[in-house]
């Protein structure tokens, strides 16, 4: 485990309190939700003079005004006095990953063309974006070359189709791992898509026939083990793979990964070489394997050598410096929860220079001119900070705050221009100096009509809970708080369960917001087994996904409660995902909240495993599977459905119809245990909607749920 840095300020687990405030009068709305804009995948010119990001925003459906769509386009601007910043693509299909060229002539972007994903290059001198791919299987993670003449990118293809395609195998070779396919010998099945099918002959044809109906979706066959997916089973095996492209468009793109591993986030080392993320074991089937390793490719050999890569551990490329001299990488353990161990390489010796200082997961590196220094985010303690290290000794200095979020940002000439989110502003684009002072915020993406908005800031309180581990809450009082009075107190739990919340973190600005504008109180925590604490903090619900995370979001809404206004005859609590479960376990065992929902979560930990695509989580953090005598001890205890009889608190049950990472059947059965035993329960489900429905989902249903709650909520507080 890396040494934990002391970070400047740490907060001792005495109580810090930050003032809340107040800045306009109107209340804050449900529809106000879409109106949020967001900034994001940010990038600088070469000269520093300009940069380039996106803005996504919801709008109303062209032919449907009441429900609506994402909208995603490209802006522009300088780092002079004014910055002229100026959107710079118009299109409805959703441009992204974009970049300047090498020369900072150009920008290279990708733009979905019949569904798949192409590449567009714009001239800044002049003229109109000019397609230059028409790859079949769409593109993605683009990274350009250091002369800037080629591109490399990664795209996910079936098995079925790199086996069969002519231009990418014309060899016909086929994996040298086992397809599982029970009753074939070790590659015999790979065959079967060569003999001509037919239902009345013999049994290779009636094989080949069956096969046909399996690629034309008349059946679907399954035999790998991670079969679920977002919102959909699937038979196919997906495979990574990595291609190069001329800018020039002058020849298609070419494969230049080989065999049948899987191979993605290619970064270039020089014009000739790139390093790649990829599976450990290539003879292993694709499934099995978790353990990752890094490899160069020589894009014109297609020669292979491994860079990093041992067995129970994961590699990952963070970043290769511009220079192509050395390699951030991280490696942590597979099969745990775990804080990756991130270090430096110079890549000409293949030897680490330095590990970097802190014990979190580091994301998002960028490297200084003279590449002495690197930058990156962390989640930590409610927020995303800024951090920064000299290569060559791995100490950390935080340069900005945790009670606010840098969600995505580059280096300018002695400055800074990032995205941040924050209480008083979701997302807004600021420039800072060398040492992240005078900040600026040069956008008006929400600023506009946030303006007479009543905002409520949080106050931030940490304590230590029965396990000696310091537990950080924030406190956020009705909007319309009057001292002396009484008010409902709603408790919000994240998921994950290694999910982090705080200022810092986007993603829940609008729900609290609003649930303070409609008269309540609203606490929320880090409960042991969050992110962004460190590993010891992230194992602390290991064994343990009920009682111990009970005690501590509990033990935050006790300590507000105990500051005098709310009122114990209307608490409420709600949570998504793991906070679906905690959410269950918490009213099957404590009877105090007048009304409680739970959000697509599980239930069942011994069907979770079969149904939700997330079922690794099971032996991840209870040492083994259901059917093994001590692990399957630990994961009934642990799972919510087997106090459902001691549930009496009014409930409500949410989940996306399309939701495989965690699976509907669970809420089924807590649904209709609870109707048998005549409880208090009503269950809603979103037809098409997936796990990421109060996030990305469809905006009408994200209102839809959150209204829902509320007015569930006001049955039984008044």
């Amino acid at each position: 485990m890396m040494k934990k840095l002391i970070l400047v300020n740490f907060l001792i687990f005495s109580t810090t309190v930050v003032c809340w405030s107040q800045t306009g009068k109107d209340a804050v709305q449900i529809t106000d939700m879409l109106k949020i804009q967001r900034a994001g995948q940010l990038d600088i010119s070469p000269d520093k003079k300009k940069i380039l990001f996106t803005v996504q925003k919801i709008q109303p459906k062209a032919i449907d005004s009441a429900n609506f769509e994402y909208e995603n386009q490209l802006w522009i601007g300088d780092l002079g006095k004014d910055h002229n910043l100026r959107q710079l693509t118009f299109s409805k299909e959703n441009p992204g990953q974009a970049s300047f060229s090498p020369d900072g002539k150009s920008i290279l972007f990708i733009r979905n063309v019949n569904g798949k994903g192409q590449f567009f290059i714009l001239p800044l001198t002049g003229g109109e974006a000019r397609q230059l791919t028409t790859c079949k299987y769409g593109v993605g993670s683009p990274k350009w070359s250091p002369d800037g003449k080629k591109v490399v990118f990664s795209v996910n293809l079936k098995l079925n189709d790199l086996i069969s395609d002519l231009t990418l195998n014309p060899s016909q070779q086929v994996p040298v791992w086992s397809s599982e396919k029970p009753g074939f010998a070790k590659n015999d099945y790979f065959s079967i898509g060569k003999t001509k099918g037919d239902p009345n002959g013999d049994l290779a044809q009636i094989r080949a026939y069956l096969n046909k109906n399996e690629i034309d979706n008349k059946a679907k066959v399954i035999n790998k083990l991670q079969f679920q997916g977002e919102s959909a089973t699937s038979a196919d095996i997906q495979l990574s793979q990595v291609f190069v492209f001329d800018v020039s468009g002058k020849s298609e793109p070419v494969l230049v990964t080989p065999g049948f591993n899987s191979y993605s986030d290619p970064y270039f080392v020089n014009n000739q070489e790139i390093l790649v993320n990829g599976r450990l074991d290539e003879n292993v089937f694709p499934d099995r394997s978790q353990e990752s390793a890094i490899y160069k490719i020589n894009i014109q050999t297609k020669a292979v050598s491994t860079v990093l890569g041992k067995k129970e551990s994961s590699y990952r490329i963070g970043s290769v410096a511009p220079s192509g001299k050395y390699l951030v990488y991280g490696v942590s353990e597979i099969g745990k929860p775990s804080v990756g161990k991130v270090s430096v390489q110079d890549l000409g010796s293949g030897k680490d220079i330095s590990t970097i200082q802190l014990d979190r997961n580091l994301n998002g590196f960028k490297w200084s001119d003279k590449e002495d220094i690197l930058y990156f985010t962390a989640q930590s303690n409610g927020g995303v900070p800024l951090y920064k290290t000299a290569v060559r000794n791995g100490i950390v200095s935080k340069l900005s705050d945790e009670s606010e979020g840098i969600e995505d940002f580059v280096l300018g000439e002695k400055s800074f221009i990032y995205s941040k989110t924050s209480v008083q502003n979701p997302s807004e684009l600021e420039i800072a100096d060398e040492q992240f002072k005078n900040t600026k915020v040069i956008t008006a993406l929400n600023s506009g009509w946030l303006a007479q908005k009543n905002i409520v800031l949080p106050e931030k309180h940490t304590f230590k809970n029965d396990a000696g581990m310091d537990v950080d809450y924030w406190v956020m009082k009705p909007a319309n708080y009057q001292s002396g009075q009484k008010y409902p107190l709603l408790l919000e739990i994240h998921g994950g369960p290694s999910a982090m919340w705080g200022p810092g973190e986007a993603g829940m600005w609008h729900e609290y917001q609003y649930f303070c504008s409609m008269g309540y109180g609203v606490v929320y925590s880090n409960p042991r087994g969050s992110g962004g604490y460190g590993e010891q903090f992230l194992r602390g619900n290991v064994n343990n996904w009920g009682e111990g995370p009970m005690n501590d979001v509990m033990g935050a809404l006790d300590r507000t409660v105990a500051e005098g206004w709310a009122d114990t005859t209307k608490l409420v609590v709600t949570g998504g995902s793991y906070a679906g479960y905690l959410v269950s376990w918490i009213v099957g065992h404590d009877q105090r909240f007048k009304a409680a929902c739970a959000q697509r979560g599980v239930y069942d930990l011994k069907t979770f495993f079969g149904e939700g695509n997330a079922w690794r989580l099971v032996p991840n953090y209870f040492g083994g599977y259901p059917w093994e005598e001590t692990a399957g001890k630990t994961i009934e205890r642990e799972s919510p459905i087997n106090y459902v009889a001691n549930i009496k608190t009014p409930l409500i049950i949410f989940h996306g119809e399309n939701d495989l990472r965690t699976g509907v059947i669970q809420s089924e059965m807590l649904y209709k245990s609870l109707k048998v035993l005549n409880r208090p329960v009503e269950y809603v489900r979103h037809p098409g909607a997936t796990h990421e429905i109060t996030r990305s989902g469809d905006n009408r249903q994200r209102i839809d749920q959150m209204l829902r709650t509320y007015e569930f909520f006001e049955r039984f507080i008044h």
